[in-house]
């Protein structure tokens, strides 16, 4: 009992374990599996799969969730591509038009549940809908692919043999654990996850800490999908419709707590590879993709029980 007490409370450890296990476990069961092509595209994939499992943890770690990450990145996506397709903005304009329209769409999220007292679970499942529709209405279904080239440097350049994107991904979770750590807005916001009632008797103003999670999770959504806008060099309609299962099985993989008060930005990156490689390992193997959601449900499944096992016997906490 106490190792397994003391196991729950370094979960970064536990989950470094198991992601250096896979690591070695992929790298003896195929040849191409450490090739510099496949490293580099590992590096890509994990990257946009932590912004966007990081999209949700902002609201988890504040007791609610959002279903309509992938729709904001969707949103964000077409408004990428009409800024620069259409007004001819300049890409970094054109970026920070779409940042903005994701933390409006969050802020729209948060509003909802705030001053409406609506179950964050209903308000983002009708935004989910409403966003989806705005994203299709708006661009018919068709894709904008007049991006220029020099928008496309984040998204299909490397250094030091990993996609640039990884590096970008790294600076943002260095920001997220700087946030949880060492500022008072971190420490409220996981004060408002881990008991709502005692934060408000605390003086901390609950309803600001939630809108302001949801504000910052479509703020990131919307990065990733600026991100992704960089590497397709296009901007398609599509964009986001997969997000919705990866933001959930990364960040509670990533040792996030579904009921609040914790997070980690080392347990969302090593939740990321552990994901990522998991697909990986099942396209080397030659395994039936249609498996792969079930794959993934599987581990949700299994990263609830073992975060449900974590709250009894550890701690929670930022970082």
């Amino acid at each position: 009992m106490d190792f397994l007490r003391r196991l729950m409370r370094h979960n970064d450890a536990g989950i470094a374990l198991s992601a250096g296990l896979l690591f070695v476990g992929c790298a003896l069961s195929s040849e191409s599996f450490l090739s510099a092509y496949n490293l580099f595209n590992i590096s890509r994939i994990v990257a946009f799969s932590v912004l966007v499992a990081l999209a949700q943890a902002l609201v988890l770690v504040a007791g609610g969730m959002n279903l309509s990450v992938g729709a904001i990145g969707g949103l964000a996506t077409i408004t990428t591509g009409y800024c620069i397709q259409v007004l001819g903005l300049p890409g970094w304009l054109a970026a920070l038009v779409a940042l903005g329209i994701g933390g409006a769409a969050g802020w729209v999220n948060g509003v909802i549940i705030t001053r409406l007292q609506i179950n964050s679970f209903i308000a983002t499942l009708a935004t989910l809908f409403v966003f989806t529709g705005l994203v299709h209405g708006f661009s018919e279904g068709y894709a904008y692919t007049d991006i220029p080239r020099e928008f496309t440097f984040l998204g299909r350049q490397k250094f030091l043999g990993l996609s640039n994107l990884f590096w970008t991904m790294g600076l943002v979770l260095l920001a997220t654990h700087y946030a949880f750590r060492h500022t008072v807005f971190g420490r409220r916001l996981l004060a408002t996850g881990g008991n709502q009632e005692a934060a408000r008797l605390a003086g901390i103003n609950t309803d600001r800490m939630i809108l302001l999670s949801h504000v910052l999770s479509g703020g990131v959504g919307a990065l990733a999908a600026v991100l992704w806008v960089s590497r397709m060099g296009s901007a398609q309609p599509a964009t986001g419709k997969d997000w919705l299962i990866t933001s959930f099985a990364v960040a509670i993989v990533g040792g996030t707590g579904l009921a609040g008060g914790r997070i980690s930005a080392l347990g969302l990156l090593l939740g990321a590879v552990i994901i990522v490689l998991i697909k990986n390992g099942l396209v080397m193997l030659e395994a039936n993709v249609y498996y792969e959601q079930a794959f993934l449900g599987s581990i949700i499944l299994l990263a609830v029980v073992v975060s449900r096992v974590r709250d009894l016997y550890g701690g929670r906490g930022g970082g």
